[in-house]
């Protein structure tokens, strides 16, 4: 990879430099997209709309993602460095799609199930983790996404 694409691999990877963030850099990332899916909420858009969004968002950040994540490892010379928190960004994106345009209670526990099911990794994600690449850097988040995205659309129908 060219030393320029693998700069921006890696600006990419980290979101700009939220990875960095020295303490708990996975939940800056997962904070940043809390905050960018809050802020998505203010479009005036029809909820199912919004949730076509979201779930856009999701896919191409998590490509997009891939592709980075398999730079950044390059150039950490690491698996799965911890700065690289663009694949929180996009589990989280794919968690809160279970209720688009949700109060900041649902995006709070949105944000919670994410960073639990992110840390615990059940099956299949733990597995998905080892996948070469950014490949499984980004996949074991999306897993953590679509099981906090069960959860969530569970609590809201147990919760209506």
């Amino acid at each position: 990879m060219p030393e320029g694409a693998r700069g921006a691999a890696v600006w990419i990877a980290t979101c700009g430099g939220v990875g960095y963030v020295p303490l708990a850099p996975g939940t800056a990332g997962s904070a940043l997209a809390v905050v960018l899916v809050a802020a998505a909420g203010t479009i005036p858009l029809a909820r199912p709309c919004f949730r076509v969004l979201l779930i856009f968002s999701a896919l191409s950040i998590f490509l997009i993602g891939a592709w980075a994540a398999r730079g950044a490892e390059k150039s950490f010379a690491n698996t799965d460095p911890p700065q690289v928190v663009i694949d929180e960004v996009a589990g989280q994106i794919l968690t809160l799609v279970a209720l688009p345009g949700a109060t900041w209670k649902w995006l709070l526990t949105g944000f919670i199930l994410f960073r639990a099911f992110d840390i615990i990794k059940p099956f299949p994600a733990g597995r998905a983790e080892r996948l070469a690449g950014g490949w499984g850097i980004m996949l074991d988040d999306m897993i953590a996404g679509a099981y906090s995205a069960l959860v969530l659309v569970l609590l809201g129908q147990v919760l209506k």
